[in-house]
């Protein structure tokens, strides 16, 4: 770790304006601190994080702004193992057991990313947890694509790339789960 840009010249050097390379839409989870896993400073990505990475109309116009008002050509969907969400989601479809007040919201919004795998007669118990939360990464990637004219655009122009990882919390290390729009290689 060089802990880059996290000092006052650099709080000097951001103080009228920002031009992050990245937008990180992440889970709120306090073990998956984006400037921390990627080593990164101040001024460098453009951070949204929510419970389980759900997407709302207020997020969606957080990443947009990134993209379009901030220029930024990369957008990341960071989702991580031992994920709380996808795990309440997972209750709710094998259970029926549903979290109290506005923490309903997020499992509803998991509920559509996990439910696809379960097969015929099975039970979504039978898919082990690392297949539940790499799915619902893909699926967030995918939804930002569909959901956002302005994303779509930015992809079809080449402007952005949306990019879906998943952090393991016990090695540190970060794998690709999905890709959409030009990155280079990987």
């Amino acid at each position: 770790m060089q802990h880059p840009s996290q000092d006052v010249g650099r709080r000097a050097e951001v103080e009228h304006g920002q031009a992050p390379f990245a937008v990180l839409f992440g889970c709120s989870d306090s073990r998956v601190a984006a400037e921390i896993i990627f080593d990164r400073g101040l001024g460098d990505l453009f951070v949204v994080r929510t419970a389980g990475h759900v997407l709302d109309t207020t997020v969606i116009g957080s990443i947009e702004y990134g993209v379009e008002i901030l220029g930024t050509p990369l957008v990341v969907v960071l989702g991580h193992d031992s994920c709380g969400a996808v795990a309440a989601a997972t209750d709710a479809l094998a259970a029926g057991s549903v979290p109290p007040g506005f923490v309903r919201a997020v499992v509803d919004r998991v509920i559509p990313s996990i439910v696809g795998l379960v097969s015929d007669g099975g039970s979504i118990t039978d898919v082990d947890a690392a297949t539940l939360g790499h799915e619902h990464v893909k699926h967030t990637v995918r939804m930002l694509q569909g959901y956002s004219v302005s994303l779509a655009t930015a992809v079809a122009e080449g402007r952005c790339a949306i990019v879906g990882l998943e952090y393991a919390l016990a090695d540190g290390r970060v794998r690709v789960a999905e890709v959409v729009g030009d990155i280079g290689e990987v």
